[in-house]
C-alpha cells in the first residue's frame, strides 16, 4: 500500500462487501428513479460502485482524480474520465443522479466541488423534481479518524482514537491530509447553493474486516451501532449521508 496516497486520498473499496451493498441501498432508495437517468460517480475510485449503478443508468459515467485509479477503473469500466471534482466536464443541469462518496473530505476545495456538482445537476421543470446528489462525507463526531495521521515527517495509516475531538488548529496539523465534518459544518458548505436537504442522518461502518476475522463478535457490533442509527447516538457514526436535491 501506498501510504502517503491512502492518507491523503483514501483507500478505495476494491472488493464488494456488506458495507457497499448497504450503502447502495440506500443511494437507490433515495435517488427517486433518477438512477435510470444521467448519472455520476464523482471520485469512482475504482469504480465498484459505478459498475453496479451503470445497468441501471440510462447513461452512467466515473470522474477520479488519481490516474492510476482511473486506469483500474477503466478496465473494468470504459465510462471513465479523470479530472477533479472542482472541475466537472458537464453542461449546466445535465444530470440526473450524482454520487460523491467519502471525496470531498480530499478535494482542495470542498465548497467548490459541492457547487460544481449542484451546477452540473438537473433543475427541476414542470412536475419533474431536480436531480440529486447523493453525499457520504466523514463525521466529526465518529471516535477514530480512519485516514491516519501525519507525526514526524511521514504518514501513518490506520485508525487512531479521538483525533477528530481535539481542536480544529490542532487536528489540522496531526491530519492536514483529509478534512473531517460537523453537521453545522456541511450545511456551511452549502448555504446560498440552490439545493434542498432530502434526507440527512449519520450512519455507522459495515465492519466487514472486523467480522472476516471475528465472525460473532463483529456482526454483534454491526448490528449494535447500526441500531443506534435510530437514536441519539448516532452521532457519533461514521459517515454523513445527505440527499441534495436541486431547486
Amino acid at each position: 500500500m501506498d501510504l502517503e496516497k491512502a492518507a491523503a486520498l483514501g483507500q478505495p473499496s476494491l472488493v464488494w462487501r456488506a458495507g457497499q451493498e448497504r450503502r447502495l441501498r440506500m443511494i437507490l432508495a433515495m435517488a427517486g428513479g433518477r438512477e435510470r437517468g444521467r448519472v455520476l460517480d464523482n471520485g469512482c475510485g475504482v469504480g465498484v460502485y459505478l459498475e453496479r449503478l451503470k445497468p441501471l443508468a440510462k447513461f452512467a459515467v466515473g470522474l477520479e482524480f488519481d490516474r492510476e485509479r482511473a486506469r483500474v477503473a477503466k478496465a473494468r469500466l470504459p465510462a471513465i474520465l479523470s479530472g477533479r471534482a472542482e472541475h466537472l466536464p458537464f453542461p449546466d443541469g445535465s444530470l440526473d443522479l450524482i454520487l460523491s462518496h467519502e471525496v470531498i473530505e480530499h478535494v482542495d476545495d470542498d465548497r467548490a466541488a459541492l457547487a460544481e456538482m449542484v451546477r452540473a445537476l438537473r433543475p427541476p421543470s414542470g412536475d419533474a423534481p431536480g436531480g440529486r446528489l447523493m453525499l457520504f462525507a466523514p463525521n466529526r463526531g465518529y471516535p477514530f479518524e480512519t485516514h491516519g495521521v501525519y507525526l514526524r515527517g511521514s504518514y501513518h495509516y490506520g485508525n487512531f482514537p479521538f483525533v477528530n475531538y481535539l481542536p480544529t488548529a490542532i487536528r489540522k496539523r496531526i491530519v492536514p491530509h483529509v478534512r473531517v465534518y460537523s453537521g453545522h459544518q456541511l450545511g456551511q458548505l452549502l448555504e446560498g447553493l440552490p439545493v434542498r436537504v432530502v434526507h440527512q442522518t449519520v450512519i455507522f461502518g459495515g465492519y466487514d474486516n472486523v467480522i472476516a476475522r471475528w465472525p460473532r463478535l463483529g456482526r454483534g457490533l454491526r448490528s449494535f451501532l447500526q441500531f443506534l442509527e435510530g437514536t441519539p447516538l448516532r452521532v457519533f457514526g461514521l459517515s454523513h449521508f445527505w440527499v441534495l436535491e436541486k431547486t
